[in-house]
């Protein structure tokens, strides 16, 4: 880095709002591009007629968008009888920080009932289901394996199976669709934020995964659902896609969204991925990074994104990714580099936290051995090849 910054921000909850809807509208001009693409909940011919009469358990947060409307608006407009709402990490209107508890409430616009299933529950009782005859599913995904979006799908797709009840999934793009990337999760690091054996980045969309979810029988137990998943139009495996609206808190940009596949990894060690920042997932530090190996420093401090960010209040030395090439790998140079510079390497790892992240135990002491990113990615190989065989039978889009 040439230039030294120091970063103190103390914005209030609502400025940090704003100011994050403004830079993921603008977006990074060299990813900024598939504006003709149209998520499956604009294709309302396709799934109108499965809802009309129906009693509509739908699942969502505030990127279940159609244009500038909310879906639930929609289709309350529409006379669709929504009898309940279903909310993931981050909340049914996306404002709360990731890992917060998210909890029952009604939802002041439409007078729904919201059911969290980020909380007590994580997936619905028959007692739940007991007045619905379809589960609708709209929520846009980022394609990573550990953005828990996809294990929420899940959820939704076993209730279904187990109760009986047919569950539509409206497909939207993968910002990270155009590449697969990073170790398969093994059976040892399944967690609530890595469910099946696919890599880090899957190369598919939220819509190809409830069919490769279905057609595998991953879910547990074996379990099957009727499954009805409307397409996008206009994307392929190619495009590149902005988001209209932060997916959560923590991923404001385009720019963030790509990175996170990479930078998500500081999750399993003590550094800042810059969660109370302006930038989360796009600079990363720590008080114990070498002050000599690099000239940037931020603070992180409390904001909308993250009330509580690791190290809050201290300086951190590390590295600003703001301005990175677009990536087209789960890049282990932003890790390796944090651990050789780390001033007290027994600590650096969080032992279960890293693992469970990467999918397994073996590139932690890969990097402990002073392995390089491109040595420890050949033992990935042979598990990308096999599971690009699976996602094969499962792809819609091009």
């Amino acid at each position: 880095m040439s230039y030294k910054v120091t970063i103190k921000f103390f914005c209030t909850a609502f400025l940090c709002a704003i100011c994050s809807l403004a830079i993921a509208a603008s977006g990074d001009k060299d990813l900024k591009k598939g504006t003709h693409i149209q998520p499956g909940a604009a294709q309302y011919d396709k799934y109108l007629p499965l809802l009309e009469g129906k009693r509509v358990a739908f699942t969502g947060n505030h990127t279940s968008i159609v244009g500038d409307k909310h879906l639930v608006d929609i289709l309350t407009s529409k006379d669709i009888n929504i009898v309940k709402a279903f909310a993931p990490e981050h909340g049914f209107r996306g404002t709360a920080d990731a890992g917060e508890r998210v909890n029952n409430e009604v939802d002041e616009k439409t007078g729904i009932n919201i059911v969290s299933l980020y909380g007590k529950m994580s997936k619905p009782t028959p007692e739940i289901l007991s007045d619905v005859d379809v589960l609708l599913f709209d929520i846009q995904d980022v394609g990573a394996r550990f953005y828990t979006y996809i294990n929420t799908m899940q959820r939704i797709m076993e209730a279904g199976g187990e109760n009986n009840i047919p569950v539509i999934v409206l497909d939207r793009p993968n910002p990270n669709g155009y590449y697969i990337d990073g170790p398969i999760l093994k059976d040892t690091c399944v967690s609530g934020i890595g469910m099946q054996p696919i890599p880090i980045v899957y190369g598919m969309t939220i819509g190809e995964y409830a069919l490769m979810l279905n057609g595998e029988g991953w879910m547990k137990n074996g379990v099957k659902c009727n499954l009805t998943v409307i397409p996008c139009e206009g994307y392929t495996h190619k495009s590149r896609y902005s988001l209209p609206v932060p997916p959560s808190p923590n991923l404001p940009t385009d720019r963030s969204v790509n990175l996170f596949p990479s930078t998500c990894l500081f999750e399993g060690t003590p550094l800042s991925e810059g969660r109370g920042t302006d930038w989360p997932f796009e600079v990363f530090g720590s008080p114990l990074i070498d002050s000599a190996a690099t000239d940037f420093t931020f603070t992180p401090a409390p904001n909308f994104g993250d009330k509580r960010p690791k190290q809050r209040g201290k300086v951190c030395y590390g590295m600003d990714l703001r301005n990175e090439k677009e990536q087209k790998e789960v890049n282990l140079e932003y890790i390796i580099w944090a651990y050789n510079n780390y001033t007290d390497k027994e600590k650096f790892f969080n032992h279960r936290g890293f693992a469970i992240r990467i999918g397994n135990y073996e590139v932690e002491d890969q990097i402990k051995a002073g392995m390089s990113a491109k040595e420890i990615k050949k033992d990935w190989k042979k598990g990308i090849e096999d599971f690009k065989k699976i996602r094969a039978k499962y792809l819609i889009y091009k």
